[in-house]
C-alpha cells in the first residue's frame, strides 16, 4: 500500500465528523501527497510530508498507550488522533515549489533540484494548518490547540517571545505528548534532507 493509500484508508476509516470528506478532496486536489515535508530538513522529498503524517499518527498512538495504557481511548479518541496526525501540517499543502540551484560538484557546475518556499497564504504554520481544516469541518478544543502548538519551542511565537505555550501544555497535555510525537517522528523515524 503507497503512502497516499493508507493515510486515505486510516482517514476514511477513523474520521467520520461533517465535511471531512470534502477536505480529503481538497487534499487530493492539491500537491499534499506528493509534496516534502520540509525544504532540506526532515523528508525533504517527494511524498515526504504525507509519509511524515503517516509516522506521526503511529508515534502519537505510542506515546498515548505510554502515557494513559491501553484505555487511552477513552482518554482521548481515536478520531481526535487521526485528524491531529494526519492533519497538522495541511498548511504546506502548495507551499512548495521544485526548483533548480547550481552546485559544484568535483569541480564541475551541474543544476541540482531543490525545494523551496513559495507560500500564497502566509498565515503562520500551525494557526494555519487550523485555518485549512476549519474551513472544511468543525475541530474541538483540544483538537484546535494541539494542531495550532504542535512546533512546541520551535514556533516562531514563542521564539519571538509569547508565553503562551506552557499554559497550553498545562491546559491541554496532550498537545505536549503530539509534540513529542512529532518531534519523535521527525528525529527517529524520518531522514535528514532529501533520499
Amino acid at each position: 500500500m503507497s503512502s497516499k493509500e493508507l493515510f486515505i484508508d486510516i482517514f476514511q476509516k477513523e474520521i467520520k465528523r461533517e465535511g471531512a470528506d470534502k477536505l480529503l478532496d481538497w487534499l487530493k486536489s492539491t500537491d499534499f501527497f506528493t509534496a516534502p515535508a520540509s525544504t532540506n530538513f526532515h523528508s525533504a522529498y517527494k511524498g515526504g510530508l504525507c509519509e511524515h503524517s503517516i509516522k506521526v499518527y503511529y508515534r502519537f498512538i505510542k506515546i498515548l498507550t505510554y502515557e494513559y495504557g491501553e484505555k487511552w481511548q477513552e482518554i482521548f479518541s481515536p478520531e481526535s488522533v487521526a485528524i491531529c496526525s494526519l492533519l497538522h501540517d495541511v498548511c504546506k499543502a502548495n507551499f512548495y515549489k521544485e526548483d533548480v540551484k547550481n552546485v559544484k560538484v568535483d569541480g564541475v557546475w551541474i543544476q541540482k533540484p531543490f525545494f523551496s518556499v513559495a507560500d500564497s497564504l502566509p498565515y503562520g504554520h500551525g494557526e494555519k494548518s487550523v485555518y485549512i481544516i476549519s474551513g472544511f469541518m468543525r475541530l474541538n478544543r483540544e483538537e484546535a490547540m494541539i494542531i495550532n502548538w504542535h512546533m512546541g519551542e520551535f514556533d516562531n511565537r514563542v521564539k519571538g517571545g509569547s508565553y503562551s505555550l506552557p499554559d497550553v501544555f498545562y491546559k491541554f497535555p496532550n498537545a505536549l505528548l503530539f509534540h513529542t510525537a512529532d518531534v519523535h517522528a521527525t528525529y527517529l523515524d524520518e531522514e535528514r534532507g532529501v533520499k
